[in-house]
């Protein structure tokens, strides 16, 4: 994984494809843009190619290439992001072509978890997923992945580098895999204590900055709760008990946000944290509807749940952020978004606008047919 110390430069020339024109991809360059603001990094200038399909070869081809390089030092830029996925073979061409470090949409996102990353358990499956992302593109460092290697560590004189690497690669995420397997189990008993306890479980899901935090710490009340305006600052999993109009204590989860075209790796690695979201008894979408792309980032969410088994889970809406749009329009959104089927319902957790009509839906949910009050109340 390239450290950013290691850039010549902190500026970005940005490179997409417009293979298709339903696809927004002026709106998908702004939040690569703004994925890059948070690692620091500006953008300087983008190219964006009409074609069909990526180029096998360099994604671009190799004329359009050494323009695009050609441009972004003279804007001063150090480092090329393509919005896509590069196979190891592309990357390596378009960093020769360029003559500049060639990153792609997917390892923007792993650096920006890898920087928030507190936790030694969040460390882990950060450090899972860049070991994952990392072998196929052993291939394109070079000469000296080829030469044969030797001494302690090796397996005899033919090895090669890459061969080595790779089985250092593997070995590692071999131990991170027995290490988050005992931090799944250890989770699995705990959801089996809550359930035994009978208390109910809420999961807050949503895109990236979408507000989870601030509802879990309106909700909660507890103040100490880390809340920023910055994209994936919640990484690790934060539990905390409220108490329903009837009685009842729920315990509320924030959960890890969700970006277009999460990188496989992650959400792989990510498993045992996301496990929370497709074992709850209840999962609320937070949305916020302040973003002229609320509705595509609420597809992203639903297509990440039912990726991780949750998809089935009863759900409500959260329509975060009515304090930053007017009621006419807060209304319209509703009326959209109720045609899902599901339960919508506009708040501001930031002003706790609707806080009360949001718990009670919560508690008529969960509690359908039981009562509002539990045993354990």
């Amino acid at each position: 994984m390239i450290d950013l110390r290691q850039l010549s430069s902190r500026k970005a020339f940005l490179v997409a494809l417009d293979e298709d024109d339903s696809l927004d991809v002026p709106g998908s360059l702004e939040e690569l843009s703004l994925l890059l603001g948070n690692l620091g990094i500006t953008t300087t200038g983008i190219s964006i190619q009409r074609r069909s399909r990526p180029d096998p070869g360099s994604f671009i081809g190799s004329g359009k290439a050494e323009l695009v390089g050609a441009e972004a030092r003279d804007l001063g830029a150090g480092l090329i992001v393509v919005n896509g996925s590069l196979s190891p073979g592309q990357a390596a061409a378009l960093g020769r072509l360029t003559g500049l470090t060639v990153w792609d949409r997917p390892l923007v996102i792993m650096k920006i978890f890898e920087d928030r990353a507190q936790t030694g358990e969040a460390k882990l499956q950060i450090e899972l997923a860049r070991c994952r992302y990392e072998i196929p593109f052993l291939k394109g460092l070079g000469l000296q992945m080829s030469r044969p290697g030797g001494g302690v560590g090796t397996r005899g004189p033919g090895e090669t580098e890459f061969e080595r690497h790779r089985r250092k690669l593997e070995r590692r995420i071999r131990e991170i895999n027995r290490k988050i397997e005992a931090i799944r189990e250890r989770r699995k008993d705990q959801r089996k204590h809550r359930a035994r306890a009978g208390l109910a479980t809420v999961a807050l899901t949503g895109y990236t900055n979408s507000g989870k935090s601030t509802l879990l710490r309106r909700l909660s009340g507890d103040t100490d709760l880390p809340v920023a305006n910055k994209l994936f600052s919640t990484l690790d999993p934060f539990i905390r008990r409220v108490r329903l109009p009837g009685g009842a204590p729920v315990l509320f989860t924030d959960t890890v946000g969700f970006i277009r075209d999460l990188p496989p790796d992650l959400v792989a690695a990510f498993s045992a944290t996301l496990e929370e979201v497709a074992a709850a008894d209840l999962v609320i979408l937070v949305a916020d509807q302040s973003s002229v792309r609320y509705e595509e980032d609420v597809e992203v969410v639903e297509e990440v749940l039912a990726s991780i088994g949750a998809g089935t889970v009863p759900r409500i809406i959260a329509l975060n952020k009515i304090d930053r749009i007017g009621p006419e329009t807060a209304e319209t959104i509703r009326a959209l978004a109720v045609r899902s089927g599901d339960r919508v319902i506009p708040i501001s957790a930031l002003r706790g606008d609707n806080i009360p009509e949001l718990l009670t839906v919560v508690e008529d949910m969960l509690f359908m047919g039981r009562g509002k009050e539990c045993a354990s109340c």
